[in-house]
């Protein structure tokens, strides 16, 4: 049950489905926007830079601006939100349009983090700031220094690829979506000219690492 996994009990769970609805769903019920997760994936995206911010002010009263700015970025990017939505298995529970349903809608990397971020929303709406603070320490916050801390892809698979004798992997950014401050960028990584992963983040160094972490997955399996 997804509730166990996220580890809280809504007493409103028209919340967490409105947080698992996406946009594409919602446009073929005849809902629009205002019936996906949009609204609250913005919110859940202002509270989750926070309670990160706070935490590490107030946890690591040695550090200067500079890298507690690197920390927080590391633990909020793109990639970091994915493992945790997969780990919570996300995707499973997502409310689809068919269309995105056939394109793997249920792995895409942008879905997922904004999946996770509504859900945030949606237990600080449902259970107020505490609720959402353990939510955050619980399934982000306590990997720091573990695992589940953000790892830099991208040189992860040029070691990989440079110890078997190939070319270093190039990137290449292949769209933009979205209003100026809130842009979604997409980018794909080629081994030898073949493409190899696609990714996607709200900067152009987040899409890479995306698109390198989907190299590195398809490459291990």
């Amino acid at each position: 049950m997804l509730e166990d996994r996220l580890q809280y009990t809504f007493k409103n769970k028209g919340l967490l489905i409105k947080a698992l609805t996406h946009s594409s769903y919602s446009n073929e019920k005849g809902e629009g926007r205002l019936g996906c997760n949009e609204r609250l994936e913005f919110l859940g995206d202002s509270l989750l830079g926070f309670i990160v911010a706070e935490y590490l002010y107030m946890s690591y009263r040695e550090k200067p601006e500079g890298e507690m700015t690197k920390l927080r970025s590391e633990l909020v990017c793109e990639p970091s939100l994915v493992r945790v939505a997969k780990r919570l298995q996300l995707g499973e529970h997502l409310l689809l349009g068919k269309g995105e349903e056939q394109g793997g809608g249920r792995n895409r990397a942008s879905i997922l983090a904004d999946a996770l971020e509504a859900v945030i929303a949606a237990i600080y709406l449902d259970g107020g700031k505490k609720a959402a603070e353990r939510f955050v320490k619980k399934h982000i916050l306590d990997g720091m220094g573990k695992d589940e801390k953000i790892q830099d892809y991208k040189t992860t698979l040029q070691e990989i690829v440079q110890k078997n004798g190939g070319e270093s992997p190039t990137y290449r950014l292949v769209g933009e979506a979205g209003p100026d401050h809130d842009k979604v960028f997409y980018a794909e990584v080629l081994i030898k000219g073949e493409l190899r992963g696609r990714g996607s983040g709200k900067s152009k160094k987040e899409a890479e690492q995306a698109a390198a972490e989907a190299a590195l997955e398809s490459i291990i399996k």
